[in-house]
């Protein structure tokens, strides 16, 4: 997971917005629109992090359609101190 999450959030464009999304997701589970009004964020561009996250598990999802909800996976969990020195180091460094 600690390599995956250097990956998705430095290693590639749009890292800055999948760590808002994720911060999002820490605070409380939300659906992709929630998420897109909450982060002032396209809708699609929303679900297209989404969908990386999902697929790398950082994020899951309960429900289907409109009200498929997310929120960040144990396996993410068990990992966050990583998630919060990347954010210190994107905070750092501009």
């Amino acid at each position: 997971m600690e390599k995956t999450l250097w990956y998705l959030l430095t290693g590639m464009r749009g890292g800055r917005n999948r760590v808002r999304i994720v911060e999002a997701l820490r605070e409380r589970p939300r659906n992709a629109n929630q998420l897109a009004e909450a982060l002032d964020l396209d809708y699609k561009t929303v679900r297209h992090h989404l969908d990386m996250l999902a697929d790398h598990d950082v994020v899951e999802s309960e429900g289907d359609g409109y009200g498929e909800t997310y929120f960040v996976t144990d396996g993410f969990e068990a990992h966050s101190d990583v998630f919060d020195e990347i954010k210190r180091n994107m905070e750092e460094h501009g």
